[in-house]
């Protein structure tokens, strides 16, 4: 998080709240803008821009909803809104505005269609080399040394392996299909936010590839602990350890497996 923005942007809600709402519609728009800009800019990594959209509806709904909560700044509103319309003293500036508007959407949309692509500035590796070790909630785990704690059970106790399947899929379907997809494919509902999108599970070029431990590392530090050599990526996936123990990120593991049909690549032996 860019604490300079989250203590600017507070600061200017707080100088905001001790301003008379005179003039409701001001005081709404300052807070849609400060919101924008804590939205766009204050949040590391940077949230999708099909996320920050989302937000902005939902803040842009609940603002009109408070306005029209109260009948004094619904009818001031109004009345605002009518004089602008009408009055002929705001003929210029309705006139300016009427231009302003598709003018900007136009822009937009011209500079998105004609922005050359650009590559990063240096190769970006997909699957980067883990590092040696991990610290998870104070615990350390050795990404080239540990296994899945609870592979095991698929042959000793089938009953308990598919309890831990059973709580991988509540795990995924909970936290993980609105952007990895109900099926796995990387086609969630925020999937097109991300640069890259998010990697098809399905694949046998994806999870197949990679040991257990590996994918362990990449739930439990998500997009701000992808590695120098993986940027630039646009992805906003959270720090699972933030949320998740050790033992529903092993779990979800096992559910990639298992729903994909893939093996998890065996761990070489180097004499």
């Amino acid at each position: 998080m860019n604490v300079i923005v989250l203590l600017a942007v507070v600061a200017f809600l707080v100088a905001l709240g001790f301003l008379p709402k005179k003039n409701i519609l001001v005081w709404l728009a300052a807070w849609w803008v400060a919101a924008y800009v804590f939205f766009r800019w204050g949040i590391d990594p940077p949230l999708p821009t099909s996320i920050l959209n989302m937000f902005m509806a939902i803040l842009t709904l609940a603002l009109l909803a408070y306005m029209s909560a109260d009948s004094e700044h619904f009818e001031l509103a109004r009345t605002r809104t009518v004089r602008f319309l009408t009055d002929k003293r705001y003929t210029l500036p309705l006139i300016v505005l009427i231009l302003l508007l598709p003018s900007l959407v136009a822009l937009r949309v011209y500079f998105d269609v004609t922005q050359p692509p650009s590559p990063p500035a240096s190769g970006r590796t997909i699957h980067p080399s883990p590092p040696p070790t991990i610290s998870f909630r104070d615990t350390t785990i050795n990404l080239t040394q540990d296994d899945n704690p609870y592979r095991m059970m698929e042959t000793q106790n089938p009953e308990i392996y598919g309890a831990h399947i059973e709580n991988g899929r509540r795990i995924y379907y909970e936290n993980c299909v609105f952007c990895h997809g109900d099926d796995l494919a990387g086609n969630g509902l925020f999937a097109h936010g991300f640069d890259p999108i998010p990697a098809n599970f399905r694949d046998a070029t994806t999870i197949a590839m990679l040991q257990e431990a590996y994918i362990f590392w990449r739930i439990a530090k998500g997009g701000p602990g992808l590695p120098a050599e993986s940027t630039p990526w646009k992805s906003a996936m959270p720090a699972w350890e933030d949320f998740l123990t050790a033992e529903e990120i092993w779990d979800v593991t096992l559910f990639l497996y298992d729903y994909t049909g893939h093996r998890p690549r065996a761990r070489e032996h180097v004499e």
